[in-house]
């Protein structure tokens, strides 16, 4: 029953947004055009081969966050304004379980945007990102990274009317200096340091040692780049379903 539940959830999130494709079309041409617009002024009138796969795959998690986030955020906002989401806890269902299925569904379209996203530049500036096995690790803990906080987003959704100020604040910190612009060794110290702390930094960093440095896991690990990530996944994690237990409580007797 569980499984059907959370599969209906999973489907009704899909449906709807597929029903509306002109939104994420219009969201792609920004995105792509945005970031190489950017690349461009930043390169003084050339777009820098150096730097731009760097970037491409910081900028990558980033849509990831920003769409996931968008997708999961919305529909919570939709469902709190139009009186609905009460009668859609009423099922013998735990709590969590409708909130998994819709973080499914916001993943599932971040990641396809995201790809797309990424798809383009590398087309038209010829961005060639290298592969190796050592960086399906980092990958995955970024996916989890990025998702940990989408869930905390969703999770002050259920309370906080200025969840919208909050989401736009977050990601564009994220967007800011997450290295989509630059390379984060191209930053100061302190800036650096501060870059760390916000979602998606550490699994970019992670996966760009690998990609472009050749380090191996081991050579990550030791570095520090692993382990701190690891730390902020499980810390975004803890949070998340400690604000979710509150909130999703104080939802409820809002809506009673």
């Amino acid at each position: 029953m569980l499984l059907d539940i959370l599969g209906a959830e999973i489907g009704k999130g899909l449906r709807v947004q597929l029903a509306h494709p002109t939104g994420h079309v219009i969201t792609l041409l920004i995105s792509t055009t945005m970031y190489l617009g950017l690349q461009f002024v930043l390169g003084q009138g050339e777009l820098r081969q150096d730097l731009l796969p760097q970037t491409l795959v910081a900028i990558g998690g980033y849509w990831f966050l920003q769409y996931a986030a968008l997708v999961m955020v919305a529909d919570l906002i939709e469902e709190k304004r139009a009186g609905t989401f009460a009668q859609a806890q009423m099922t013998p269902a735990p709590p969590w379980l409708p909130m998994l299925g819709r973080l499914i569904t916001a993943s599932v379209f971040g990641l396809a945007v995201a790809a797309v996203a990424a798809l383009v530049p590398m087309a038209v500036a010829q961005i060639a990102i290298p592969l190796h096995w050592a960086a399906l690790v980092p990958a995955l803990l970024l996916g989890a990274n990025v998702l940990a906080f989408t869930f905390v987003l969703a999770a002050l959704a259920l309370v906080s009317p200025m969840i919208g100020a909050l989401q736009s604040l977050f990601t564009s910190l994220v967007l800011l200096l997450n290295g989509s612009f630059l390379p984060l060794a191209f930053y100061p110290d302190w800036l650096a340091a501060l870059a760390r702390v916000l979602p998606t930094t550490l699994g970019i960093e992670a996966l760009t040692q690998t990609l472009f440095q050749g380090r191996t896991l081991v050579e990550v690990w030791s570095g520090g780049t692993l382990p701190w990530l690891l730390i902020h996944t499980m810390a975004l994690t803890a949070a998340g379903g400690l604000l979710f237990v509150r909130n999703h409580r104080r939802a409820l007797q809002e809506t009673a």
